[in-house]
Order: C-alpha cells, then sequence, then structure tokens
C-alpha cells in the first residue's frame, strides 16, 4: 500500500469509490433508501476536486487500484474516510487516519456513520451527540465524534 497527496486527476477514482463504499460496506447499518441518498453516484467533481485542493488529503493505492481516501479540513475536522470494500480491516483507513490526525490540530472532530462509529471509538474518539442529517430528503444517523490527544 502506498498511500500520497491528492492529484485532481484522482478525482473521479475518487467519487467511484466512495458510491461504491457506501452501497457495500453500510449495507448492514442503512436502508436502501438511505445508500442511494447518501451516494447517488451523481458527484460532482468540480466541488469536490475543488474540496479535496482545500483540505489535507489522501489518497491509499494498491498498484494502481485506488484503494482508500481521506481529507482533513485545517484545523482539525476529518471531513472524509472511505476504504474500497474489498480493502476493509487490512489496515488502510489506519494508516490514512494516522496521517490525518498528525496534522490535525488538537481536538480532531469527524462525522462517524453507524459503520464507522466502532473504529473511531477504537482510536480514541468519544460520542458527542448522535444526530439526524438530512440528505435529498432522507434522514441518516451519525455521530459527532471527537478525539483529544
Amino acid at each position: 500500500m502506498m498511500i500520497r497527496n491528492y492529484q485532481p486527476s484522482d478525482c473521479p477514482a475518487l467519487a467511484e469509490l466512495f458510491c461504491n463504499t457506501v452501497h457495500m460496506a453500510n449495507a448492514a447499518d442503512y436502508t436502501k433508501e438511505q445508500l442511494d441518498a447518501w451516494a447517488t453516484g451523481d458527484v460532482n467533481l468540480a466541488q469536490w476536486d475543488q474540496s479535496f485542493r482545500a483540505h489535507y488529503s489522501l489518497v491509499a493505492l494498491d498498484g494502481g487500484t485506488f484503494i482508500g481516501f481521506g481529507d482533513l479540513e485545517r484545523p482539525g475536522y476529518l471531513d472524509r474516510l472511505y476504504v474500497h470494500a474489498d480493502y476493509q480491516r487490512r489496515g488502510v483507513a489506519s494508516a490514512l487516519c494516522d496521517r490525518l490526525e498528525g496534522a490535525a490540530a488538537d481536538p480532531v472532530t469527524t462525522h462517524a456513520s453507524i459503520t464507522a462509529r466502532p473504529f473511531f471509538e477504537k482510536r480514541g474518539y468519544r460520542v458527542v451527540r448522535e444526530q439526524q442529517v438530512m440528505r435529498r430528503g432522507v434522514l441518516l444517523t451519525n455521530f459527532v465524534m471527537v478525539k483529544d490527544r
């Protein structure tokens, strides 16, 4: 596995990874309606590219395959962290998170899905609150989490 900084040419592959990961990795915790609202497959690539460029953004690769990505909005908001469904529980998210957290100010916050909550709890994050967020008219549960270092 290699981790490197985001490049604008990565954006289409990351959008595809995002959509596939949401639908596969989160299927046990969210309904099909919720998954479809969360990840429609219709990502605005220009907006995502702009966001990745504005943040500290990393991608993980296995050979030429994109296997994960994450980004940090400074000073300490961990915005996105997604790992390809075929690479779950292989240390990809931990490796990305180690680098992202290392670049963050204290504390680090994130909005974690039901699926991701245990991962973040194992890393020392605590739930501040559960919340309902609206995506395309559908409510999704996630958790505001914080890690003090």
